[in-house]
């Protein structure tokens, strides 16, 4: 019994650990290297699709965004607009912290969207209040922004609930120069 227990927490604790995320730090040294303030300066324009928790499309939407710096001090203006015609704006107020890190807040985010980088490569994660039915939902977003050239970047979207992926969203996002 003590040996049918022992290989359940430890298949257990190798299933907690293979769904983990990988750490920014496995990124360091791939290039071209993600400076957060550089690319994100001046206009921009992304192109995307969210898709439900079963892989499936759901939606299709362009945002124009805008961004513009005061020393450490960030805000990128996002203007969504979705195929079925629906628009959406947020503010973000983006702080480049002391340590390297980056932080972040906007009127649908609950809290803090807290960030870093390494190599080619920015993650952070917030919590969003989103519309739901008559009320608010608050999920999770987890940001994974890959820069592929310097004035492009992927960034996938994992969006969960309770610790499920309930949609993704994907983005490529171009400076406009």
């Amino acid at each position: 019994m003590i040996k049918l227990k022992a290989m359940f927490i430890s298949a257990m604790v190798f299933l907690v650990a293979s769904c983990s995320a990988p750490d920014v730090d496995y990124y360091k040294g791939t290039e071209p290297e993600f400076n957060f303030k550089r690319f994100f300066s001046g206009e921009l324009k992304a192109y995307g699709v969210v898709q439900d928790h079963k892989g499936e499309l759901t939606r299709k939407l362009v945002v124009d965004m805008q961004a513009s710096w005061q020393g450490s001090q960030g805000v990128i203006d996002e203007q969504f607009v979705y195929d079925d015609g629906e628009t959406q704006t947020r503010t973000w107020y983006i702080t480049l912290n002391d340590d390297g890190s980056i932080s972040g807040t906007a009127s649908d985010v609950v809290g803090e969207a807290k960030g870093d980088s390494n190599g080619s490569v920015f993650y952070w994660t917030y919590s969003v209040e989103l519309p739901y039915n008559d009320s608010a939902l608050v999920v999770n977003f987890d940001d994974w922004m890959y820069l592929v050239t310097q004035s492009r970047l992927i960034n996938r979207t994992a969006i969960d609930k309770f610790g499920v992926e309930v949609g993704e969203v994907t983005l490529v996002i171009e400076k406009i120069e």
